[in-house]
């Protein structure tokens, strides 16, 4: 260690009982996390941990609870457990003991932390004692602190200037007023009641969020269309507030919370480390409707460490759960329908090859699901029997999903299906205000088995539309989508052509 940082701890222990807090024993605390990430959105290196990086996307509200000795008066009581990136405006003391006799007269947030530079700052134009190494021996002398810009300048009780590097060790007789080793809430408490009251800090802070994560397990079923999942859910907590919470009650609630963000306010990472939270306790967490959100309670004490990631069980892994594999052809992917008719005969005739696949379940307790799923990120692997080990094949998002709500994974694209889409016709009469276009889909499946293939036609021309022939029957979804169910049997090649026309 530096001569110089060696004597800066020493001066700063020595100072240190000047800014001794009231003794208090902790009675427990509470954490209930709000998150504003996008599902999937988080970049690796938000809880992958580094020097600096994005701000966390969320927020939490901290509890304090404590016994505090107050004496019948004016009481002066400082708080050092508060989180760094607190916001000091939503600060709230209360005594559970004696509400009505106890009031705070003043409270503020003390954040100006003791660092080399400001220490040294206090003291300029004041007498301090610096030990330089000269070879093997160290050479102190004294003087008057000038200045700190560019190292260290001197003047000496002969008169002379003197200029010193950074290094050097500089010993100073007390820590200055004004500097503090950690953020401090700062109380001035009238009291009617003298003795040990039970109190309740609480307050807002960012740099702290959460999100569920879920990993799914796929299982082929009877059929090419039907299988059967195995769904694990857990929640991730990032926490770069600036203070760990120990054996805190935690909570989390799932939905859009109105918060206004304040402009260009951001906050750096500090470096994270990963922590995987495991226990032996099989108390979970417990969900229930709260006014138009979802809480989630932890039924066990969690210690969320500063600059950590921690993952906790949303609940035990749901098995067999009834899925349906839905291939999807969207021939005209991308193509959006105009404000007036799209008249123009070469729009939208750009063909698109793949095939989509999509998992869907229900959320619903007869498929041993039912519990609320937080927004979250959806990762589903398949066990590969040859060497009994699980591949990834495929992730997405969902946003928050009530009970007995469907949930809908798109996985990717269907290698041995593929489709292609024409036009075979197009007329156009201005006089009468008419469109007729004729659109033909091949669909082509090269799996040894049978595979149904939703074709998904966007009829994006004009909002006033009807079929005027079709080679398959079809279902209409919304005022511009329609849907035709096609089985296409293995090796076999299936065509679907309609004719629309549109009036305007």
């Amino acid at each position: 260690m530096k001569p110089h940082a060696a004597l800066m701890i020493a001066a700063l222990t020595a100072a240190l009982p000047a800014l001794a807090t009231a003794q208090n024993e902790m009675s427990g605390q509470a954490l209930t996390i709000y998150s504003t990430a996008r599902p999937g959105a988080l970049p690796p290196e938000l809880y992958r941990g580094g020097a600096s990086g994005p701000a966390v996307p969320g927020y939490a509200v901290v509890r304090h609870q404590r016994d505090i000795a107050l004496t019948r008066g004016r009481n002066n009581v400082r708080f050092t457990d508060v989180a760094a990136l607190i916001d000091p405006t939503t600060v709230h003391f209360e005594s559970l003991t004696d509400a009505s006799g106890t009031r705070v007269i003043e409270q503020n947030f003390q954040f100006d932390l003791v660092s080399t530079q400001k220490l040294l700052e206090k003291y300029i134009d004041r007498r301090i004692t610096v030990d330089q190494v000269r070879g093997n021996s160290t050479e102190s002398f004294s003087g008057t602190l000038l200045s700190t810009a560019g190292g260290l300048v001197l003047k000496r009780d002969d008169g002379s200037i003197q200029t010193l590097p950074h290094n050097a060790g500089v010993r100073l007789p007390e820590l200055p007023g004004g500097l503090i080793t950690r953020p401090t809430l700062v109380w001035d408490i009238n009291a009617n009641r003298a003795g040990s009251h039970a109190t309740r800090v609480s307050y807002q802070t960012t740099g702290i969020t959460w999100w569920a994560d879920y990993n799914i397990t796929y299982q082929e079923g009877a059929d090419a269309n039907s299988c059967k999942l195995d769904v694990g859910a857990w929640v991730s907590i990032v926490n770069k507030s600036g203070a760990s919470y120990a054996d805190a009650k935690l909570k989390l609630v799932a939905g859009d919370v109105h918060r206004p963000q304040p402009q260009g306010r951001a906050y750096p990472a500090p470096a994270a480390q990963r922590a995987l939270a495991m226990s032996d306790s099989v108390q979970g967490f417990e969900e229930k409707s709260f006014f138009e959100y979802h809480l989630y309670t932890l039924g066990r004490p969690a210690t969320i460490p500063d600059n950590s990631t921690q993952q906790l069980e949303l609940f035990p892994a749901a098995r067999a759960v009834a899925c349906e594999k839905t291939l999807v052809y969207t021939g005209a992917a991308g193509v959006r329908p105009y404000g007036s008719p799209a008249t123009d005969r070469n729009y939208g005739i750009q063909s698109n090859r793949k095939v989509d696949v999509y998992l869907g379940f229900k959320n619903a307790k007869e498929q041993n699901m039912g519990m609320p799923l937080p927004a979250g990120r959806i990762r589903v692997s398949k066990l590969d029997s040859a060497d009994q080990t699980l591949e990834f094949i495929g992730e997405d998002v969902i946003d928050h999903t009530p009970r007995n709500e469907a949930v809908l994974i798109k996985m990717g694209s269907a290698f041995d299906v593929v489709g292609e889409r024409r036009q075979v016709n197009f007329t156009v009469d201005t006089t009468r205000k008419t469109m007729t276009e004729e659109i033909e889909v091949k669909l082509r499946n090269q799996k040894k088995e049978s595979v149904t293939v939703m074709v998904k036609e966007n009829l994006y021309r004009w909002t006033n539309w009807q079929i005027t022939s079709k080679s398959q029957d079809y279902r209409k979804d919304d005022a511009r989508t329609v849907t035709f169910p096609v089985k296409i049997a293995a090796g076999a090649e299936v065509v679907v052509r309609y004719s629309v026309t549109y009036t305007w």
